[in-house]
């Protein structure tokens, strides 16, 4: 499993593990305004795209950055837009659209931000009097539509989601615009993440906020798979949401943020880490007029919470499982294993991450000024976690329980119902190299809940990511794609027809430079080797963008 005989635990950030940077290049074009393309436009193909690869590759992320003199402030807030790639026989088309929110709406038709996002906030509207200006700073402003996280599926249908309450339905193959989805119309939540999972039987399993006089608590929701002799109907149908599983936050007046959780065959594993959402803050900074991306605080003296769910039976563990304080955003994978929970994660232990992506850091000049930005900036690891599934009263007390042969993980009951556990690098020290890695993704369909041997990510050279990875977890080996100038976006596995084995396929991404206008391709790489069989070049320019997925045809 491992060629290291000890888990390695460092007093020094997983930051000041990676190398710092010298001369980094400027990345302002990447956060650049760009036109939509609604109708799909051919590209050039270089090499060869595998023929039987067909179906559609969806992208999502933000688009537009400003209306009429009004300039966001972070990269979350530009306008949702939808990139479309679609592959068949050999051949890609491009499309491309912006999400019709009604915050896209509103804006355009004033020319100016009505509508306040996560680090930006609408100002009062001039045209009011001084009085409704000043007393506007008391109303809470409604949660943002403008969906630019990632495309997620429930019952079969699309929509577009962001970490609000809304979401919208979306056609896949046109990228229209369809209605706005409330959460909190369906169970009794006040949000919802952008990373649902998907268990075999094709429900879908998510998590949400929910507040009141009670405190707060984070839900587990269950949306059930679609009927089978359901009357195919053209609208939204989240009917059968519930909440299976609400646990109850640590400090209610300072909950947890997350951006995604963990799932395999038989449990949810929701992790409480110590990067806390500012309540009393939130209210004050709306009457001072300050954004909500400042309501986040990195709290370290919090040790790390995982909270272990049945996902059959929505019933919590009793056992309280402790860690050191770390920063999570994205799980890699997660199994059972003669009767322990194994689980991967992208971890990095400074999470005042989030807050720094303004427009103007990523805009910096290139040299000293981004230079200094980028090695600010914290390094997610790939970890191992390995929880005890089986502790009672007599579970010795002080002693490692891990005892999966390889596995190089500790956890130790310390007292009655509490254990604490030590990760494992899921790496070598190759990989600082590239800066660590984020944006995992694995060959879902197969072996999400499983087993597994691969992973696929980007590593982060830079602020932006400029490198495609492939771990072997066994090994810990790593296969790279990186060329200088390029930045890659998440790689999404899709398996051959014929697959035998976990990498039999392609990963794709879309590679974008801020060296040259409409230099935009989608790479196609061989999975099990990792080396380049084709691209689709389009002349357009495409952002940064967030997450994507395969939509298979039949």
């Amino acid at each position: 499993m491992s060629k290291n005989t000890e888990p390695q635990t460092h007093s020094i950030s997983s930051r000041q593990r990676c190398p710092q940077a010298n001369g980094l290049e400027n990345l302002a074009p990447l956060v650049s305004s760009v036109e939509e393309t609604p109708d799909p436009i051919p590209t050039t193909i270089k090499g060869t795209i595998p023929a039987w690869i067909n179906g559609s590759f969806l992208r999502n992320g933000p688009g537009k950055f400003e209306f009429g003199k009004d300039r966001y402030t972070h990269w979350f807030d530009g306008m949702a837009m939808m990139h479309r790639f679609h592959i068949c026989n050999g051949n890609v088309t491009y499309s491309s659209r912006f999400l019709q929110s009604d915050s896209y709406v509103r804006n355009s038709e004033k020319n100016r931000i009505v509508v306040s996002e996560f680090g930006t906030l609408a100002m009062p509207d001039p045209c009011k009097n001084i009085f409704a200006r000043f007393f506007s700073r008391f109303q809470i402003p409604k949660a943002t539509d403008n969906a630019s996280v990632n495309f997620v599926k429930y019952k079969g249908d699309y929509y577009v989601s962001t970490e609000t309450n809304y979401m919208r339905r979306v056609d896949p193959q046109s990228l229209e615009t369809k209605e706005k989805v409330d959460w909190s119309q369906y169970i009794a939540v006040n949000s919802a993440t952008a990373h649902p999972h998907y268990d075999r039987e094709g429900a879908t399993y998510n998590m949400g906020n929910s507040y009141g006089k009670s405190g707060f608590f984070y839900n587990i929701i269950r949306v059930p798979p679609p009927e089978e002799k359901a009357e195919a109907q053209d609208s939204a149908d989240l009917n059968g949401a519930k909440v299976i599983c609400s646990i109850r936050a640590a400090e209610p007046r300072k909950p947890s943020y997350y951006h995604s959780f963990v799932m395999s065959e038989n449990y949810i594993v929701f992790i409480e880490q110590p990067l806390k959402l500012d309540l009393l803050k939130f209210m004050l900074y709306r009457i001072q007029g300050k954004s909500f991306h400042k309501i986040m605080t990195w709290e370290p003296q919090n040790e790390t919470i995982f909270h272990l769910v049945n996902r059959h039976t929505g019933k919590e563990s009793e056992v309280r499982y402790r860690a050191a304080p770390m920063f999570t955003l994205h799980q890699i994978n997660a199994f059972e294993d003669n009767g322990f929970l194994v689980m991967d994660m992208c971890c990095g232990d400074d999470g005042e991450v989030i807050g720094d992506f303004t427009l103007e850091n990523i805009r910096r000049g290139l040299g000293e000024e981004m230079d200094k930005f980028y090695n600010s900036l914290c390094r997610n690891l790939p970890r191992r976690y390995v929880l005890p599934l089986n502790v009672d009263e007599q579970t010795p007390l002080d002693q490692n329980l891990v005892t999966l042969h390889n596995y190089k993980a500790t956890a130790k009951k310390t007292k009655p119902r509490e254990v604490y556990m030590t990760h494992e690098e899921l790496h070598d020290d190759e990989l600082l190299q590239y800066g660590g890695l984020e944006f995992p993704q694995i060959n879902y369909d197969q072996y999400n809940g499983r087993p597994y041997r691969y992973f696929y990510s980007c590593g982060f050279g830079h602020v932006f990511s400029d490198s495609l990875l492939k771990m072997d977890v066994h090994t810990k080996e790593l296969k790279v794609w990186r060329y200088p100038g390029l930045y890659p976006s998440e790689p999404v596995f899709v398996a051959s027809p014929k697959a035998t084995e976990e990498d039999d396929g392609v990963v794709l991404s879309v590679i974008i430079t801020p060296r040259e206008e409409k230099s935009t391709f989608l790479l196609v790489l061989d999975a099990k080797t990792f080396t380049e069989l084709g691209r689709a070049e389009v002349p357009v320019n495409i952002p940064y963008g967030t997450h994507g997925v395969f939509n298979e045809m039949g």
